[in-house]
């Protein structure tokens, strides 16, 4: 019987927790809901924050954007601390319970409260990524190399099944509004509540179970771990040049998946001001998208398990760059909206799945957390680049297919270093077991 398996279980439980941020939160309701608060406060369709004049569709894209730039700085030093420490169940337990008290937060957001939409976002979001980056972390040390592709697409479809539970729910709420006698905005304040609630609930089998192993590096004494982890960090940022291929695939992932966040997140609002549909019909097509996408890193896994993981990402990408020309040229009803949400929900899984399943190869042992610090600054429902680009394209076009048609040149730059990247040597540099051929 495999060792891991009662730990790999409870690992899967974090994925079936925070996915609950990632859909209802990120995907679908916060952004069209936080337009709709900006719109409130908006005196001509302009809100002003901090001397700026900021156009309201542009308010969401931004607030993307900064939020991920501050885990930038964030992240990475929280990873050299966990990778010192001894500690690192709990800081998952800490991020992922602030994320989620901030999540719940969301209930009490009326009228014009954008601002203080955007610091709850801002609190929860920065958390979520610091604990995706301690959860990822774990999985070196609970799979093998032959097990990885296997165990992360497992992680990814589970989350894909929780995101999806709880989105059917709320979007059961969503449509019965008129006759459980509530307003669409209270179905909205509660389904983003509900998602740190389930965040938090589900959390729970993670933490009791992941155990802390004693890290392979310890720390100097009579210096803090803030300290530690600050010297630590630099000294990686130094030294990755030792490991290039390690190197060309992270800015590879940093370069595709930052515009595959980007259309994650900035579908709801895509489908709501450009095509105008109604939040329900929305809420439907990405209650799809999380179904189809359980099926889709299952499926993903069985290409890379035939053709290798690093072309079944390819694959995925170059469906990626037609679906983007299909939103651009062909996108203008309800229906097709529903057959783009299919085709990413295909794709969506597999592609982040064995993105995590390659990078977990490359890294140098001792410094999994540091390593996957970096790695989330573009991982799931975040990334800066993009959203920054969308939002500097609504804010001088107005346009938000031409946005989203030039996410496709971070398409085809990410696919085209991907190609340049030796997996088996990768793992070879960083000291690793190389992947079987």
């Amino acid at each position: 019987m495999n060792p891991n398996l009662r730990e790999q279980r409870a690992w899967y439980a974090y994925d079936f927790a925070n996915s609950a941020f990632a859909s209802t939160v990120v995907t679908l309701f916060f952004g069209p809901y936080l337009t709709t608060l900006a719109r409130t406060a908006a005196v001509d369709g302009f809100v002003h924050v901090l001397g700026l004049r900021i156009s309201e569709l542009a308010v969401w894209p931004y607030l993307v954007s900064i939020s991920v730039l501050s885990q930038v700085v964030v992240l990475p030093l929280l990873g050299a601390i966990a990778d010192y420490g001894r500690r690192k169940r709990e800081i998952l337990a800490a991020t992922a319970l602030i994320g989620a008290g901030a999540t719940a937060a969301m209930f009490f957001l009326e009228g014009g409260a954008f601002l203080l939409g955007c610091m709850l976002f801002f609190v929860a979001n920065l958390a979520f990524g610091a604990s995706i980056v301690i959860y990822n972390a774990f999985l070196p040390e609970i799979a093998t190399p032959a097990e990885r592709d296997s165990v992360s697409s497992k992680g990814w479809g589970v989350g894909y099944l929780g995101g999806g539970l709880l989105l059917a729910l709320n979007l059961l709420l969503y449509m019965n509004t008129e006759s459980l006698g509530i307003t669409e905005g209270l179905a909205v304040r509660i389904s983003l509540a509900s998602a740190g609630i389930w965040w938090a609930i589900f959390s729970l089998p993670t933490i009791l179970v992941l155990r802390n192993r004693q890290p392979v590096k310890s720390k100097p004494p009579g210096q803090s771990l803030m300290t530690v982890g600050a010297r630590q960090l630099w000294h990686t940022l130094s030294k990755i040049r030792n490991y290039p291929q390690t190197l060309l695939f992270l800015l590879a992932y940093l370069i595709y998946n930052d515009a595959i966040q980007t259309v994650i997140t900035m579908s709801a609002q895509f489908g709501q001001e450009e095509l105008k549909l109604p939040l329900s019909t929305i809420t439907s097509a990405i209650l799809m998208v999380q179904f189809v996408a359980f099926g889709g890193a299952f499926a993903f896994n069985w290409i890379a398990s035939r053709i290798g993981n690093k072309l079944a990402v390819m694959l995925a990408l170059s469906i990626w760059c037609g679906t983007l020309i299909y939103v651009f040229l062909g996108v203008k009803s309800a229906a097709e909206f529903f057959v783009m949400a299919g085709i990413v929900g295909l794709v969506m899984g597999g592609s982040q799945a064995l993105s995590r399943s390659i990078f977990s190869l490359m890294i140098p042992k001792g410094q999994e957390a540091e390593y996957f610090s970096i790695y989330e600054v573009s991982d799931k429902g975040t990334s800066w680049i993009g959203p920054l680009f969308f939002g500097l394209a609504l804010q001088f076009t107005g346009n938000y297919r031409l946005a989203i048609l030039s996410l496709i040149v971070f398409f085809l730059a990410g696919l085209w270093l991907l190609a340049r990247v030796d997996v088996r040597s990768a793992a070879i540099e960083a000291g690793n077991e190389p992947p079987p051929r």
